[in-house]
Formats: C-alpha cells, sequence, structure tokens
C-alpha cells in the first residue's frame, strides 16, 4: 500500500483520530533505528548569523542589485 492509497481514507478521519494516527506514527518513528543521524546526548554545533558581523550589510547590497535586475522599466 502507497501514502497514495492511505492519503484518502486518512482525510475520512475525524480529528481526534488524525492525532491518535500522528501519535502512533511519531512512537513508531521513535523506536526505529537510524531514524537520525544524531546521537542522544551529544553536543552540536548550530551555525547562527551571532558575531557575523557586515553580513547584513553584504546581504542587503546583494538584495537591492537583485531588486534592481528584476525592475522592468
Amino acid at each position: 500500500m502507497t501514502l497514495t492509497d492511505i492519503l484518502p481514507l486518512v482525510r475520512q478521519l475525524r480529528t481526534l483520530d488524525k492525532l491518535r494516527l500522528i501519535r502512533i506514527i511519531a512512537e513508531q518513528l521513535d523506536t526505529d533505528e537510524n531514524i537520525s543521524p544524531l546521537e542522544p546526548g551529544k553536543i552540536y554545533d548550530m551555525p547562527t548569523p551571532y558575531h557575523t558581523y557586515g553580513v547584513a550589510e553584504i546581504l542587503m547590497n546583494k538584495l537591492e542589485v537583485t531588486d534592481t535586475d528584476n525592475k522592468t522599466f
């Protein structure tokens, strides 16, 4: 059975049953192995815009150039 086969049936469910289905699927995904390449308890670095001085100005310049290029007179 494919997702295309299941979706019409899911759409016919009552809201409460849809929520139960979401919970069942989420619990199954939680117990499946290799769902995520992330390891529990490990700390991962995540890039943020903090301390990236000058980036806003570069972005604004790029947006202004793109905006100017897209205008038709």
